[in-house]
């Protein structure tokens, strides 16, 4: 099967015409590489008629050694460094799935502990301060100092789970230590998949099998994609300041409203995370409907809920999570991978 191979692009500069005065290219039986010999050209020739000058030689002559250094090995270490890549990114996929396993069967036996886990993700990522880059999803809300600020009241089951899961997690992980940041962030991943799939399971009547059929016939699991990716945040060693995260439970619409302004979210974002701002979602809800801007949203999203599908629901809450997940991290892509020990063939006994 023929191909377009890189010489096969190089544009040809011969000039029949005038051939006797060109460069050539021969090849020598002693060597391997190609000779080039540069001839005499007529002065009298003018420089615009040949096609080839000695800047176009100079370039070809590149060219060669550029292909020489290729074929001495140049294409084995783009490949080390491809599989190297790919090893990277199966082995995070690997330790993905079995901390998503680990949080979905844990989360499915203890569901009171979801308006908290919510509550926890949250909190800790609405430190984050816009102007100065600082807080944000950053495991800050482990510390003591923070956990006890009365915003973050009744979040202490939350983070008894969390470090109970860590402990077994990192005892699998082989990329060391999974962080605080991204493991509070995953487990409210899977408590917003648990609050689709049980509103799946009630629309059959609480049948839990056609449940689980419905959410993955209809649910948006795909839609996940980059918030998987996104796995990598670094834990902070010292609690985010005070004063950043409002005391939902008594701040008003508007008070809501200017927090989710200031983080580069909106009346939209907060209409469809209304799940996170307390235990109570009606009630909550009652009380951003009497604000003008968010009311539409939060009718908009009570209809999709009420469909089979309630996509437009699930699509824009996964969106808004994700981007609030990932506030104030750099994410490291190369996080909990390893290296992998390379079999010498030399010594394999055949």
């Amino acid at each position: 099967m023929g191909g377009v191979s890189f010489l096969s692009t190089v544009p040809s500069f011969t000039n029949t015409t005038n051939h006797q005065h060109l460069t050539t290219i021969s090849s020598s039986s002693s060597h391997r590489s190609a000779v080039i010999r540069c001839c005499k050209i007529d002065p009298q020739v003018s420089g615009e008629s040949l096609s080839f000058h000695r800047r176009e030689v100079l370039k070809l002559a590149g060219t060669a050694v550029g292909m020489e250094l290729i074929g001495n090995g140049f294409i084995n270490h783009v490949g080390d460094a491809k599989a190297a890549d790919l090893n990277q990114r199966r082995q995070r996929s690997e330790l993905l799935s079995k901390i998503k396993l680990t949080l979905s069967s844990t989360i499915k036996a203890k569901p009171e502990l979801v308006p908290s886990i919510l509550k926890l993700a949250f909190n800790d990522a609405m430190t984050y301060d816009k102007a100065t880059k600082s807080g944000g999803a950053n495991g800050s809300i482990r510390l003591s100092s923070e956990l006890s600020r009365e915003e973050n009241e009744g979040l202490s089951d939350g983070l008894g789970l969390i470090e109970e899961l860590k402990k077994e997690i990192d005892s699998i992980s082989k990329g060391g230590p999974i962080s605080y940041s991204d493991l509070i962030q995953l487990a409210g991943q899977s408590a917003v998949k648990s609050t689709f799939l049980a509103s799946a399971i009630r629309k059959c009547g609480g049948n839990e099998e056609k449940g689980n059929l419905l959410y993955t016939a209809y649910g948006s699991a795909g839609q996940w994609g980059l918030f998987d990716r996104n796995f990598g945040r670094t834990d902070a060693t010292e609690a985010d300041p005070e004063g950043r995260v409002p005391q939902w439970g008594k701040a008003t619409v508007q008070e809501m409203k200017d927090k989710f302004i200031a983080i580069g979210l909106g009346p939209r974002q907060l209409a469809v995370m209304s799940a996170f701002l307390g235990p109570d979602q009606v009630a909550t809800e009652q009380l951003l409907a009497t604000d003008p801007q968010v009311a539409p949203w939060v009718q908009k999203y009570q209809r999709s809920r009420e469909t089979v599908s309630q996509t437009d629901y699930e699509v824009d809450l996964i969106t808004a999570f994700t981007k609030l997940s990932c506030l104030g991290q750099q994410i490291n892509f190369e996080a909990y991978t390893y290296p992998v020990e390379r079999i010498n063939l030399s010594k394999l006994k055949l």
